[in-house]
């Protein structure tokens, strides 16, 4: 194995140093032929947008034009969004040997939840008195 290797970069060591004698290679690699047809350019007065020479920025002892203060932020004052109508109160129609009696439902004042940019987690289900969930039913069982 040795052998082999050796053999081979003596090999390729004289390949090398024989093709770095050769003057040139023009005859060998350079066979495309150009394609005809006049060349012309694409931008001869350069590309469109774009100036020409050293940008300002980068010339020595450049100074930046002074810049207006802009203007203070207007704060806009938000609407107040408009109280919800409550709800009128429901009545239980009750059989004829009682009373009827009126209920009214106040919902609880409940602050509105924050905006949060993560999803709500989903809610979990009660437990249940087995760990494990109900077992396979048997066919025709139902």
């Amino acid at each position: 194995m040795s052998r082999r290797r050796i053999v081979l970069i003596g090999l390729t060591l004289a390949l090398g140093l024989a093709l770095g004698g050769c003057e040139t290679f023009d005859g060998l690699l350079d066979s495309k032929k150009p394609l005809p047809g006049e060349r012309k350019s694409v931008f001869p007065d350069g590309v469109p947008g774009v100036a020409q020479g050293v940008p300002p920025e980068l010339v020595k002892g450049y100074q930046p034009p002074a810049e207006p203060e802009p203007p203070p932020p207007v704060v806009a004052e938000r609407p107040k969004p408009k109280p919800k109508p409550r709800p009128r109160p429901k009545q239980i129609a009750a059989p004829t040997q009682q009373p009827v009696t009126t209920m009214t439902v106040q919902p609880a004042a409940q602050p509105a939840p924050a905006a949060s940019p993560f999803p709500s987690p989903a809610p979990t289900p009660p437990p249940s008195g087995s760990p494990f969930p109900d077992p396979p039913r048997p066919p025709g069982a139902r």
